[in-house]
């Protein structure tokens, strides 16, 4: 018999970030994160709130989450020297 699927409410669920730091910094990083007895994905996920919080003006409710307005048609912007 199958199990019923839980759905995990939208803060619990996940998506990965990717991103290029320099090599020392991500070290030094990951020291001061295991000094605090926190996962550097834990101090990241508090400073994307806080920093969405501070653009927002108000507390970050994921049941009240909307997108950034853009024009319409345009995407996000993306780095220029990615480009192939």
């Amino acid at each position: 018999m199958a199990r019923p699927r839980s759905v995990a409410p939208s803060e619990e669920r996940t998506a990965r970030l990717t991103l290029l730091i320099d090599p020392r910094k991500k070290q030094v990083f990951e020291d001061l994160c295991a000094a605090e007895d926190l996962t550097p994905s834990q101090v990241v996920r508090r400073m994307i709130r806080g920093y969405i919080e501070a653009k927002l003006g108000h507390a970050w409710h994921a049941s009240q989450a909307t997108p950034v307005d853009r024009p319409a048609g345009t995407a996000p912007r993306r780095n220029p020297a990615r480009r192939a």
